[in-house]
């Protein structure tokens, strides 16, 4: 049975609720943050995940790319977003914090503050609050579904979306994570690609369907839940590898 990670964000929700349905019982989900599964798959204690484009940047060898698939964004991602009580131009000497649960986010934030805006700060990992982190700190980089519940209805604060400037900067997609397979399970690889491939294209065929029945629609309605997955883009064609090469290469300039 192949063992495929899980990353219990509203983000994949489409597509894990018919990987699940179409699956039959031949796969094993493991639940984790995305730095979480990345770990499980480097040490092959899963097989498959979406785990994150940096993962993959790093560790090329140990990985099969699923092909067609990925978690990306081309403008807009609106769960990858910086909170911070001052403007991005004012953050040059100051701490800004990060969430735990992210490698590719951080790693973009780095090329963010110091590439694109030229600021030279210290990032911190942090589990705390965000309105007790930035009680002490100028800005909390959330993902997730925790970037989303924050965002709502928030004053006060600058919040700046990474997958915008990320665009905003290079004209290019920005790819948060990728469908990838440890190089052992090789050959599982060409029949759970025809799996995800159907799932994806049911799913999204269905987000209006499939939004009544997310879990998350108890603070985030229907309507805002398929807004929120139509600007997601969940394929990789040659833009999509453009933007991935282009995040590999400052990367390796900024020693990442």
């Amino acid at each position: 049975m192949l063992k495929i990670g899980r990353i219990p964000y509203a983000n994949l929700y489409p597509i894990y609720s018919r990987l699940e349905k179409a699956s039959g019982g031949k796969y094993e989900f493991i639940d984790g943050v995305p730095s979480d599964v990345n770990r499980l798959l480097r040490e092959g204690l899963i097989d498959i995940s979406p785990s994150s484009s940096v993962e993959y940047l790093r560790r090329p060898e140990k990985y099969i790319l699923i092909e067609g698939h990925s978690v990306s964004s081309e403008g807009p991602v609106g769960s990858i977003l910086l909170f911070s009580r001052v403007s991005l131009g004012a953050l040059d000497g100051r701490t800004v914090l990060y969430t735990r649960q992210s490698e590719t986010s951080v790693a973009l934030l780095r090329i963010v503050l110091s590439k694109f805006y030229g600021q030279r700060c210290t990032l911190e990992s942090s589990e705390r609050p965000l309105k007790e982190a930035l009680g002490e700190h100028a800005a909390y980089l959330l993902i997730g579904d925790d970037a989303l519940r924050e965002a709502r209805g928030r004053t006060g604060l600058f919040i700046y979306d990474l997958g915008e400037i990320w665009h905003g900067e290079t004209g290019l997609p920005f790819v948060f994570a990728l469908w990838m397979a440890n190089k052992s399970r090789g050959a599982a690889v060409g029949s759970f690609r025809a799996a995800l491939d159907e799932a994806k294209d049911e799913a999204l065929g269905n987000l209006p369907e499939i939004a009544r029945t997310c879990p998350l629609r108890r603070w985030l309605s229907e309507e805002r839940l398929v807004e929120y997955w139509r600007r997601l883009s969940y394929g990789f064609d040659e833009h999509h590898r453009r933007g991935l090469e282009l995040f590999g290469r400052y990367i390796e300039e900024m020693g990442t």
